[in-house]
């Protein structure tokens, strides 16, 4: 399992002229009055120039628009590159819109190996937002084509040019930046790998190895201990495959500790549907129903890497949903970790039964917070589109994850969790049903995981909220931005940006 990114910085603030490379990036912005270019370190005739001619070259300062050009004289770059940012205001230019051209640029000037970097920048963070949007570019899957003819190489060397290359805290925003791309990218990577070489035992596997160096303790419960400790939910869904189902937990613990958090993530490896099986084209992207777990994996990982002082530990809830002499049918029982049981009305509705397991699981170690992330509706899709999560559950939780993964540059969008869609969740036979209300349906999963979480050290339920991350995880469109076509590696920034944000009010 690997990808091709393995990219290097360094951020300079003098010598553009003499510095040899393949590439010059600059920016140009789609202003009230057409393309601009925002604040590049060129001449001024060298401006006048370029500027006169934006408009006959076809440059529009859009988006993911890339446009090159013969090298400058005053520049030791064979090619200028102009990057479009979008719909820009030069006094207020946000980190993801330099995020996003970073990684539009990288990712296109894929073939060159030194790559220059010269956008605006007037904060650390907006240096570091550059880094980490030109190594998710860089991002390659490291695919199984027998012949590698037309591939490129991503970008294995950026330069950043900035004013702000010798500020004391640069070194600890570039680092931060690191580790947070290469989670993602490892989110990415496990996401696309095919469900044969990505199943339960290897997923759990993986988990092992990503974690080798760092200060996380990974506990693999295999079939036979989930089947003696009573995890219902993950082994009725794994029932079906020939490929027993797993547990990873992530436990990563800080002296200086001052929360404890618990991320629960869904994990499975290939959704046929089961019994309910799905159309043939429903399971053609169903490799990535293991995202939530994935970008978990990645986010203890990396609050690890970073030496958050936090505790934080991973429930990775693994199994297979396939269909079989064994598989769970409509109208079995399943009893929950815990005791709480359910009737199975839809196999399709698999991923809330797993998750339910690692909801107790989780619970019953009293932490402050419990937020899960999973690949949980094609509801989610329906109602916010394939770009943008939902957000359930406690509605404190739910405002904070919204604030940083507005921080970190995704997108995701608070849901209610209507009263009125619990009863329609009840059960002739079981406590209740594992599918309820058609209509808001990412609701009625969502109320459906609420029901398993326990209560806190005050008595109280413990805050709780849960990310649906079914579209946003997976891209089936072109790439776009720093976003690659397949795996995204959806909600681990978002994660890592809410537990920075929860040291920050502790502090």
């Amino acid at each position: 399992m690997s990808s091709k990114e393995n990219i290097t910085f360094r951020v300079i603030n003098t010598g553009l002229a003499k510095l040899a490379a393949d590439a010059l990036v600059i920016a140009v912005g789609k202003g009230p009055d057409g393309p601009v270019i925002v604040d590049a370190p060129l001449s001024a005739v060298a401006l006048t120039s370029l500027e006169a001619s934006l408009t006959a070259l076809g440059v529009t300062g859009a988006a993911d628009q890339v446009v090159r050009l013969p090298g400058l004289p005053d520049t030791g770059a064979k090619i200028l590159v102009l990057a479009g940012m979008g719909p820009v205001n030069t006094k207020a230019i946000t980190d993801e819109s330099l995020r996003r051209t970073a990684g539009a640029a990288v990712r296109q000037l894929a073939g060159l190996s030194h790559v220059v970097l010269a956008l605006p920048t007037t904060a650390v963070g907006q240096v570091a937002a550059l880094a980490e949007g030109a190594a998710l570019g860089a991002y390659q899957y490291a695919s199984l084509h027998s012949s590698k003819e037309g591939k490129k190489d991503p970008v294995a060397k950026v330069t950043i040019f900035s004013t702000l290359a010798k500020d004391p805290e640069l070194a600890a925003a570039l680092e931060r930046a690191s580790v947070v791309a290469k989670a993602v990218n490892a989110t990415r990577t496990l996401v696309n790998e095919p469900p044969s070489t990505l199943y339960p035992a290897t997923f759990a596997e993986a988990a092992k190895d990503l974690a080798k160096g760092l200060p996380v303790r990974v506990t693999v419960f295999d079939e036979k201990r989930l089947l003696k400790d009573g995890y219902g939910g993950i082994m009725g869904v794994g029932q079906g495959s020939s490929r027993p189902p797993r547990m990873v937990k992530l436990e990563y613990k800080s002296d200086k500790a001052v929360a404890d958090l618990a991320l629960v993530g869904k994990g499975i490896t290939f959704d046929s549907g089961g019994i309910s099986i799905k159309p043939g084209a429903g399971m053609v992207t169903m490799k990535c129903d293991m995202a939530g777990a994935a970008a978990v994996l990645n986010a203890v990982l990396a609050v690890a890497g970073l030496g958050l002082p936090v505790n934080v530990t991973g429930w990775l809830c693994i199994a297979e949903n396939m269909p079989s002499g064994t598989a769970i049918r409509p109208s079995d029982v399943l009893t929950i970790f815990g005791g709480k049981t359910v009737e199975v009305l839809n196999t399709d509705a698999e991923g809330r039964l797993v998750m339910a397991d690692g909801l107790v699981a989780a619970s019953r170690e009293l932490p402050d917070v419990i937020i899960d992330v999973a690949t949980l509706t094609g509801a989610q899709v329906v109602a916010l589109g394939h770009r943008t999560a939902g957000v359930m559950g406690d509605e404190g939780v739910s405002a904070a994850l919204k604030a940083a993964a507005d921080r970190a540059g995704e997108l995701i969008w608070p849901m209610p969790l209507p009263e009125e869609l619990r009863p329609s969740l009840d059960s002739p036979v079981a406590d209740m049903a594992n599918i309820g209300e058609r209509m808001g349906g990412m609701m009625t999963a969502a109320v459906f995981l609420q029901e398993f979480i326990g209560k806190g050290k005050d008595g109280e339920t413990i805050p709780w909220a849960h990310l649906d991350i079914a579209g946003p995880a997976f891209n089936e469109g072109a790439p776009y931005g720093y976003t690659p076509k397949q795996g995204t590696g959806m909600a681990v920034r978002t994660l890592v940006a809410y537990i920075e944000d929860v040291v920050a009010r502790s502090i």
